[in-house]
């Protein structure tokens, strides 16, 4: 948790006792095994007049690094994500980069669609000599109308065929994820079901929060299907993520979830469990109950290098956003992030090697 919060409730504690109710949740900073593996490298991916935004990473079979990133004009700011976003394609000889940029491969396609005004938060994967690439799209601008869905090709130079409907729509009225998905995360389980993990929120908490600086309070939910394909069918204990009771709003988002040595692993951004600075780090035997409270997977950016001061115009400035990791042989090889700054005050993908 943030130091000046313990330091005030560690000074309480000779006049009242204990910590205060729903504190005995949090614990002293306990960091996991995968964020002491990290090695810093150096940006990615930083491109004149755009943000670029969670970049999803795969290895082709000659051992080349392929990235499909969100980017955007800057002339746009940050917020220009919710209704300017395309996807794009790049491709380097080795994680490290140089990445030479090669296609745009979905931009908002207006109309009608589903997809018509922003294309955004790709995540790429590999199954059974196919290529599957995951993202969000909405159709007014607004986050109420976000939907994750799903492109497939047989190669990762495409073509892509792109989906004429969501892969996973929202929840009825009133339920938790009633307002939208999106940041979809998925991994095949060892029984061979297709998991989807998904971020949503309630549209009434949305709208009514007492404090006009908060938009309500994000959850994970899981979808289950046969084949990547879908059809999904939402879990029954959604959401499996829920921070929310936990008081002050807490809350987590950008969930990146793996299997590895017969364990779920996920990866969030933390929102109040210890800071809003903080990656965080959470296991699971099922793929449904993870552990909680969840540890430290890395630190915000001044842990590991420096940047000038804070600009106007970058909110995020000093967090990283969007974890994504490169895979080699079934094992984590290099962690791929979001972080605003740079060579252009804008934003771009930060790389870690995961030490083995």
């Amino acid at each position: 948790m943030d130091r000046r919060i313990f330091l005030k409730y560690s000074a309480m504690v000779p006049l009242i006792g204990s910590f205060p109710s729903g504190l005995s949740w949090f614990q002293k900073d306990k960091v996991s095994a995968f964020a002491k593996n990290l090695i810093p490298l150096h940006r990615l991916l930083e491109t004149k007049d755009y943000y670029v935004w969670g970049a999803s990473p795969i290895y082709d079979d000659e051992g080349k690094v392929h990235v499909f990133y969100s980017r955007w004009k800057a002339k746009f700011g940050m917020g220009g994500w919710i209704h300017q976003s395309e996807i794009a394609h790049a491709v380097a000889d080795r994680p490290e980069g140089p990445y030479q940029f090669k296609e745009v491969v979905f931009s908002p396609r207006g109309g009608d669609h589903w997809d018509a005004t922003t294309c955004h938060n790709p995540h790429v994967k590999s199954l059974d000599g196919q290529f599957y690439l995951f993202y969000m799209g909405n159709s007014n601008r607004r986050t109420n109308t976000k939907r994750i869905g799903l492109a497939t090709a047989m190669s990762l130079d495409g073509p892509w065929e792109r989906p004429d409907q969501p892969l996973l729509e929202a929840g009825e009225e009133g339920r938790w994820d009633d307002h939208c998905t999106t940041n979809p995360s998925f991994v095949r389980h060892p029984d061979g079901r297709c998991f989807l993990y998904y971020k949503s929120w309630n549209t009434y908490e949305y709208e009514h929060y007492s404090d006009p600086k908060i938009r309500g309070n994000r959850k994970y939910g899981l979808a289950i299907a046969e084949k990547p394909e879908g059809p999904y069918r939402k879990f029954e204990g959604n959401p499996i993520i829920d921070y929310s009771s936990k008081g002050n709003n807490i809350q987590a988002e950008d969930g990146f979830v793996w299997y590895e040595s017969g364990k779920f692993r996920m990866l969030m951004r933390d929102m109040g469990i210890y800071n809003h600075q903080y990656g965080l780090y959470l296991e699971s035997k099922d793929g449904i109950h993870f552990s909680d409270p969840p540890e430290i997977a890395y630190y915000e950016t001044a842990h590991y290098f420096s940047q000038g001061p804070k600009p106007k115009h970058l909110s995020k400035y000093g967090r990283f956003e969007r974890p994504q990791i490169l895979f080699k042989n079934g094992h984590p090889d290099y962690l791929f992030l979001a972080s605003q700054g740079g060579e252009f005050m804008t934003s771009s993908t930060f790389l870690f090697k995961i030490k083995n």
